[in-house]
């Protein structure tokens, strides 16, 4: 396990420097998920990056004394590494070389359970795969004959394959707009039996699923484990006003995601842009706190760049620091702009944080009144189940009510004339 050091990052006004130390850690872990024992680990400073191999000579002779002798079988280098780099450490290594990408790649696939998920794993590894096409064949003199789909007279082996893996990333780009549109069904489905919905987004590990399941009530995966989630899980939640609302999980972010991943895994992340509230769950214990909370915020604002969400998300967005109970209680976490301390384990802080919740949606409804004629009992309990009834006065011509709605329900229920 290799981590290298970066040198003179920028450091936004959000983001915090990651420690080596810290970076070594998560990658322990991202082997350790999909079952990789971690026999041996080092830290190499890395001040430039060698295109032939990414590393010096000297570290990579000297790693590759120690990867012999323990007669090790693969070696992760914690960063992207390209083509080129790879091949070469694998040759000088005589083992199987993994980047932060294709870890990361791995284990997606391994978890990924639905159809969407699978379709989006299989979309990211092969545009993974097609620019590594130079390091998996060693035979580009070998030609192949026209055999139908295999290709016409003097077309590489390597021309093939990466013919054929164009044509399949055709194939799955047009399953995922299917899978988007039914996804896109659904949620006009909810918009015509309108709840608010609250997306819970943060880094992997950060307590999502524990804190979705204590909430909810709900028996999705949640264990001390990196990804444990890759599917978007959506359940109802009952707040202390009786409104009811969605709440969906999704999948954990994590630094220096792979850009083939942040495309592919566009449609899990459309929940958040569909949201009314999103909540920012944070590891309040652990000791890059900050430094995840960039790389989530960082990866929000690329979605602002290209469209996905809209720029007012901050406005709708509670920070919530999980997992307080490691730190003595919710009282002993330190908050700041409107934070929110819970834990999801002893259930600590929920009381407050569903408060918080119920407040930013009655921020975002308008009052309105109507006279509504007294035999009209549909939409009478229309208003109570879509609204916050705030005032009512019968008499006999008409009931009188003030109500509080979502802007959405309001153009809805004034539509139904």
């Amino acid at each position: 396990m290799l981590p290298w050091e970066r040198q003179g990052r920028d450091v936004s006004s959000f983001d915090q420097p990651r420690a080596a130390e810290a970076r070594l850690a998560e990658a322990v872990g991202l082997a350790s998920s999909i079952g990789l024992v971690v026999v041996h680990t080092a830290i190499l400073p890395v001040r430039i990056r060698r295109p032939s191999m990414f590393l010096g000579e000297g570290q990579v002779a000297e790693q590759g004394q120690w990867i012999r002798r323990e007669n090790v079988s693969v070696v992760i280098v914690d960063t992207a590494l390209s083509p080129v780099q790879q091949r070469n450490l694998e040759r000088a290594w005589g083992c199987k070389v993994i980047d932060r990408t294709g870890l990361i790649l791995d284990i997606f696939g391994e978890r990924a359970a639905t159809r969407e998920g699978t379709l989006q794993v299989e979309l990211a590894h092969l545009e993974y795969q097609r620019s590594r096409l130079v390091r998996s064949w060693t035979h580009l003199e070998r030609q192949r004959g026209g055999f139908g789909f295999l290709g016409g007279p003097g077309e590489t082996q390597i021309e093939a394959d990466r013919r054929l893996i164009d044509e399949r990333l055709v194939r799955i780009r047009k399953e995922l707009q299917q899978v988007r549109r039914t996804r896109g069904l659904h949620r006009s489905a909810r918009r015509r039996v309108p709840f608010p919905v609250i997306a819970l987004v943060g880094y992997t590990n950060a307590g999502k699923s524990t804190l979705f399941n204590t909430l909810t009530g709900a028996g999705v995966v949640a264990r001390d484990q990196l990804f444990a989630t890759l599917d978007p899980t959506m359940r109802g939640l009952q707040l202390p006003s009786g409104r009811r609302v969605i709440l969906s999980d999704t999948v954990g972010f994590i630094s220096e995601l792979p850009h083939e991943l942040v495309e592919a895994f566009r449609a899990t992340l459309e929940e958040v842009s569909e949201a009314d509230v999103i909540l920012h769950i944070r590891d309040a214990a652990h000791p890059e706190t900050m430094a995840q909370r960039g790389d989530v915020i960082r990866v929000l604002d690329d979605m602002v760049s290209d469209g996905t969400l809209d720029a007012a998300w901050p406005d709708r967005t509670i920070e919530v620091l999980n997992k307080a109970d490691l730190l003595g209680g919710v009282d002993q976490v330190p908050l700041r702009d409107g934070a929110i301390a819970v834990s999801a384990i002893t259930g600590e802080g929920l009381d407050r944080l569903k408060a918080a919740i119920d407040a930013r949606i009655a921020s975002g409804m308008e009052m309105a009144d109507y006279d509504i004629p007294p035999h009209d009992g549909a939409r009478l309990a229309w208003l109570y189940q879509h609204g916050e009834v705030l005032a009512r006065r019968d008499d006999e011509t008409a009931v009188h009510m003030t109500v509080r709605l979502l802007p959405a329900d309001r153009a809805r229920f004034e539509q139904l004339g």
